[in-house]
């Protein structure tokens, strides 16, 4: 009988034959819950795996008649018009400092306002508030363009006829290259600060309120307790959404800063980035091979900055990594 059991626990299929067991059981158990996840995995499947078999438009040069399978291998001809560019420092640089921006100051804005929502206390007050402030992030980059040359105008902005009212102006804000940074920054907060502020709020709610109460016992303010409680819980919630945006660091906002920005020669300097570089490029030569080739850099790299930033999260807030 020992010797039975000692060559069943030896035997090198029996973890396999235990994991099997578990899955079974685990099916058997959640078995609907799983199957109401097969929509989801199938919108992801063939939205997001199935047209990676596109990436092969970048290694070639792509003619739409004679089709992916039909164009011309041309290796890595197509990364050459990015890399050897003259202006490929400069756009990437642009990309890399404004999205550094988006996410600090964008993350600083969504922990603050969900902080400020969990110490609201009227309930109507706080929906009210809610939607106020979560409303802009449901406007087109279009429309919200249309608010920024009514309020920037440096003939009819809102702005400089407040400023002249104190002698000040007007100011060519679409002439000053330097100060759009901190412009785009500004409308991103507002735009979509609110709604990511939801993640976070909802981290809040989730923390168990005995904390709380016993700090409250110990006297502890207000204050004292966003600072020792409620930061140091959301720390790895913020970690991971930082991690997640990390992925996208070498996508310029191509939606928000072509609709504000347009083709304004001027603002180049601090606001063209990747996309609209590419853009311009795709729209003049019409070669779409060029095009896919920096789209595949751009996720290439953002692939490698998820893993990197993730081996830093584990070593540093293990319970804060992806994976």
């Amino acid at each position: 009988m020992k010797n039975t059991a000692m060559v069943k626990t030896l035997s090198p299929n029996a973890p396999v034959r235990e994991r099997k067991s578990g899955m079974v059981k685990e099916l058997r158990k959640n078995g609907m819950l799983y199957l109401l996840t097969l929509p989801g995995i199938a919108l992801i499947f063939v939205f997001s795996y199935l047209p990676m078999g596109g990436i092969i438009v970048a290694f070639e040069n792509f003619n739409a008649i004679k089709g992916i399978t039909g164009s011309e291998f041309v290796g890595l001809k197509n990364f050459e018009f990015f890399i050897q560019s003259n202006e490929v420092l400069h756009v990437i640089a642009n990309t890399l400092f404004l999205n550094v921006l988006f996410i600090g100051f964008g993350t600083a804005a969504s922990v603050s306002i969900a902080i400020m929502f969990s110490e609201i206390g009227g309930k109507k007050f706080k929906r009210i508030v809610q939607t106020a402030v979560t409303l802009p992030n449901f406007l087109s980059w279009t429309v919200i363009a249309m608010f920024v040359l009514a309020l920037l105008s440096s003939d009819t902005g809102m702005l400089n006829k407040w400023l002249s009212a104190f002698g000040i102006g007007p100011i060519a804000f679409f002439n000053e290259a330097a100060i759009w940074p901190v412009i785009l920054v500004l409308i991103k907060i507002w735009q979509g600060a609110g709604f990511g502020a939801i993640v976070y709020l909802a981290t809040i709610t989730g923390i168990n309120p005995d904390i709380y109460e016993s700090a409250s016992i110990d006297g502890a303010s207000r204050w004292k307790k966003i600072v020792y409680i409620t930061l140091p819980l959301l720390k790895p919630t913020v970690i991971l959404m930082m991690l997640l945006a990390m992925g996208g660091i070498f996508y310029g906002d191509f939606g928000m800063i072509y609709a504000i920005v347009g083709r304004n020669v001027l603002l180049y300097p601090t606001t063209d980035v990747i996309d609209t570089y590419v853009y311009r490029a795709l729209m003049d030569l019409g070669d779409m091979g060029m095009a896919a080739a920096v789209g595949f850099f751009q996720s290439l790299i953002g692939f490698i900055l998820v893993v990197c930033v993730n081996q830093l999260a584990r070593k540093f807030s293990p319970d804060s990594a992806l994976f």
